[in-house]
């Protein structure tokens, strides 16, 4: 039917006016999809948005009064209010359509930026681009008192995001995943690959593209975070089932620089009853970027190594960037292929480590078959299964967005799928294969990249408290966004010692913390550095300085194998968690508030998580201190796993912390066997 500029059908409806079509469509359960374009009718794109189940619309209604169109799905009502009016001051016919999104019971969680009278704003704004795209801005007014949590990863301490604005684009170490969570009982998601920017002010919420077709955004409505986070899981895919290899803990440093180095330090492992599940081999493995191969110099049988591997219990993961140097072996036929991205000005060069390169072009369907394709055959057949998808953002030499392209557009109007579509590249090839839950760690991601195996690592950060400090507010908000696989460098990647005490400090209280993450994985650059020459005295990549549990003398060795120990008891525990993320899409990380979102306080405590929904952690964040300040939350007891001793949750209490102690709290009796194991 028509009626106003309005049609519909059972479960959507359309306004056209002034050359812009809106379409609010029913998306899965108690959520909506919205659209809107200007001189063109909206495209069906499927960027993160998976089509919604069958049977998710039961209860959707769809009604027109004139110039009112209401939809209802579940919990969430949209209302659009048409206006045609004739401007006698500007001497031409005006057409608005302003959008209201409700609760159930009635409360508006927010709304399009209405007109402001005399200063004629546009809720929906176009600005036209080169090549047909626009710079759009989505503007929103919501309520000044809500929290907001999610957005992905951006390196700062803050958990409440209301006031803050955001660079809608990956860097290294910041990981933009558009999507928020709101106090006020709503979800949303800006369902936009372009680069732009996000802003939470208390006047006004604006997402801006810098060049799109369109405007497009998601929107759910839950009763708690729980349900909120399940319905963004159905809408962008769930995470695998984390695989047993997932559970235990992973070896790591800059790097090992040959076969015989990696293998030692496995054995010196089991030598010491130490459990590890996977080894990592990281970059320059490889002759030149791109080879996507072992130098066999210096790794001349890697079946075998990944046979005594196996026999040990422990899975090798190797290293992939997307980078493809000119020397490379491979450069020709990608670039003829054009299976390379390209650069708009300017030289076809877009990082020079180690040598003028250019990236993988994943974007393209062939250029990702070929990527798998050579990866297999180097890697995948010798049984290697796990990739390090290292420079996932991909880390351009310079961040200048639009001097590049890709197959699928300019990176201005798509570059923020590169992450997703690179992880999705290892997952299909080995699903494929019979991988049944492929796991490849990266170092950026968009909205579903989670149903790709992302296990997403915080990137090149620095050895301090502050940096670790600001991983716990990173692990959270990318649990919000989606992504409940997420893990850091354990004691940070760069600005550590091997032979400093201060670093000492640091890196136990850092693999404390990193013992209740999704992943723990201890990883770092070093020093001194190691230099490293092939036979012929060549020079290779430096290896930094040793990294294993045992680099840093007797006293911290002892801590630290008492945690990859504990880590081991707590398996059925993360195992049951990690279910609970691949079922039901809940977050492994998770803010207090998830949990609790009826104490207020719980909405505010940033230096603090739960593993699951059992064990509050609270980790040591400054050097020297041997307790700290903790908030029970309430609604349940609290057991404090070191002493034994029950608090009643509600309350803050000072904990007592010597060094080779992280405060961990049970809630309501849970894991009585992790007692006094602190």
């Amino acid at each position: 039917m028509t009626d106003h500029h309005f049609s519909t059908d059972a479960e959507s409806f359309t306004w056209r006016g002034g050359g812009e079509t809106l379409v609010v469509q029913a998306w899965g359960a108690d959520s909506v999809r919205v659209r809107a374009a200007h001189g063109a009718g909206v495209i069906d794109t499927d960027w993160a948005l998976l089509p919604p189940e069958a049977g998710a619309h039961e209860k959707v209604t769809v009604a027109v009064d004139g110039p009112v169109a209401t939809l209802t799905n579940g919990e969430v009502r949209v209302v659009a209010t048409a206006r045609d009016f004739f401007d006698g001051q500007a001497g031409y016919r005006r057409f608005a359509c302003r959008l209201e999104f409700f609760a159930a019971d009635g409360r508006l969680l927010f709304a399009e930026e209405d007109a402001g009278g005399a200063l004629k704003l546009r809720a929906r704004d176009y600005s036209a681009q080169d090549g047909g795209t626009y710079a759009a801005t989505l503007a929103l007014v919501a309520d000044p008192a809500e929290k907001l949590y999610g957005m992905g990863q951006y390196q700062q301490d803050i958990l409440d995001i209301k006031g803050c604005t955001f660079e809608l684009a990956h860097r290294n170490s910041q990981v933009s995943v558009p999507f928020v969570l709101s106090s006020a009982g709503y979800g949303f998601l800006w369902h936009n690959p372009a680069i732009g920017r996000a802003t939470f002010a208390s006047n006004r919420t604006e997402w801006v593209a810098e060049s799109t077709r369109q405007i497009d955004y998601w929107v759910t409505v839950g009763a708690s975070p729980a349900q909120i986070t399940a319905a963004f899981a159905d809408a962008t895919g769930h995470a695998p089932m984390m695989p047993e290899h997932g559970l235990g803990f992973w070896q790591c440093k800059l790097r090992y620089w040959n076969q015989e180095q990696l293998l030692e330090v496995a054995r010196e492992h089991k030598r010491r009853g130490l459990p590890m599940d996977v080894i990592v081999a990281d970059f320059f493995h490889w002759p030149h970027m791109g080879d996507y191969r072992f130098e066999e110099e210096f790794w001349p049988d890697p079946a075998a190594m990944v046979a005594e591997l196996k026999d040990l219990g422990i899975e090798l993961m190797v290293s992939v960037w997307p980078q493809v140097s000119h020397s490379s072996e491979n450069y020709a036929r990608m670039a003829r292929e054009g299976w390379l991205a390209l650069s708009n000005r300017g030289v076809d060069v877009q990082m020079a480590f180690e040598g003028p390169s250019q990236f993988v072009d994943v974007t393209n369907p062939a250029a990702r078959d070929f990527l798998w394709e050579t990866c297999r055959a180097n890697y995948a057949r010798h049984g290697i299964r796990l990739f390090w998808l290292d420079e996932a953002e991909p880390e351009f030499a310079f961040y200048d967005y639009g001097a590049y392209r890709y197959h699928l557009g300019q990176v201005r109007e798509v570059g923020n799928i590169y992450p997703q579509l690179f992880a999705r590249t290892f997952h299909d090839g080995l699903m494929a294969d019979g991988e049944g839950a492929p796991v490849s760690l990266v170092r950026a991601a968009w909205a579903g990249s989670q149903r790709y195996g992302a296990l997403v690592w915080s990137g090149d950060i620095h050895s301090s408290f502050a940096s670790m400090a600001r991983q716990i507010t990173a692990g959270i908000h990318m649990g919000v966004a989606g992504i409940p696989w997420f893990t850091t460098d354990i004691g940070g990647f760069g600005g550590g010692r091997t032979d400093d005490p201060a670093f000492h400090e640091l890196l136990v209280r850092w693999f404390q913390f990193a013992t209740f993450l999704p992943v723990m994985r201890l990883h770092g650059d070093r020093g001194p550095a190691e230099p490293v020459r092939a036979a012929d005295g060549s020079h290779r990549r430096d290896s930094g300085a040793a990294n294993e549990l045992w680099s840093f003398g007797e006293e911290v060795f002892a801590i630290l194998s008492r945690y990859t120990h504990l880590r081991e008891r707590l398996r059925d525990y993360t195992r049951s968690v990690m279910r609970a993320a691949h079922t039901y899409g809940q977050p492994v990380m998770r803010a207090l508030f998830h949990e609790f979102p009826d104490d207020p306080a719980a909405w505010d405590v940033a230096d603090q998580f739960l593993f699951g929904p059992d064990l509050l952690v609270a980790p040591v964040l400054a050097a020297g201190a041997r307790s700290r300040p903790v908030y029970l939350p309430g609604g349940a007891d609290w057991t404090d796993l070191h002493t034994g001793e029950v608090h009643h949750g509600g309350q803050r209490i000072e904990v007592d912390a010597p060094i080779e102690v992280i405060p961990v709290f049970a809630r309501a009796g849970a894991l009585p066997g992790l007692v006094g194991s602190l």
